[in-house]
């Protein structure tokens, strides 16, 4: 079940948080600075992954690490922005809906093979992104809104405001 909230996604008590970045993501503006600030190793666990192996327009990559009251904290990030340039230069360019439809079909298969029974999601792709959230919206409702678990998108930020995501 899909359910539209206002509040702050860093309060989300679901199980996974999700959210859009490009391959070569700085992590230094809206939603993906926050979890940098709060969780500094995701970005470093992020780079260290890249350079292993080059994340790809359309992918997610999954991260773990413990939260302030020492729970796990997972988050998915969906590259669903492509890269202005190639290599280190890189620089984040505009999210595409064909990326946004990739990430959210991996997002799906993710929580499916992981027994997610909730994630969270802001405005997916309409910040710095770029995409129209009427573009955005049915992608959700397409791939995520059949799966058994419950999907809390953050329609409106409201920062350190607990929403009523209603889980369970």
């Amino acid at each position: 079940m899909i359910r539209e909230v206002e509040g702050d996604i860093l309060l989300s008590q679901t199980q996974v948080i999700a959210h859009g970045i490009a391959p070569q993501d700085p992590f230094d503006t809206g939603l993906a600075l926050a979890l940098r600030e709060r969780w500094p190793s995701l970005v470093a666990d992020y780079r260290h992954a890249a350079h292993g192996k080059a994340h790809q327009p359309g992918d997610i990559w999954c991260w773990s690490g413990v939260d302030d009251k020492g729970g796990v904290r997972s988050i998915v990030n969906l590259l669903t922005q492509d890269s202005l340039h190639a290599g280190h230069s890189a620089k984040p360019g505009k999210a595409t809906l064909k990326n946004v439809g990739h990430t959210l079909r991996e997002l799906a298969k993710y929580i499916t093979s992981e027994n997610v029974k909730s994630v969270a999601l802001p405005r997916l792709a309409t910040g710095v992104g770029g995409l129209d959230w009427s573009d955005v919206k049915p992608l959700i409702e397409k791939h995520l809104g059949e799966l058994n678990v419950d999907v809390i998108v953050y329609e409106v930020y409201r920062k350190n405001f607990q929403a009523d995501e209603r889980l369970g």
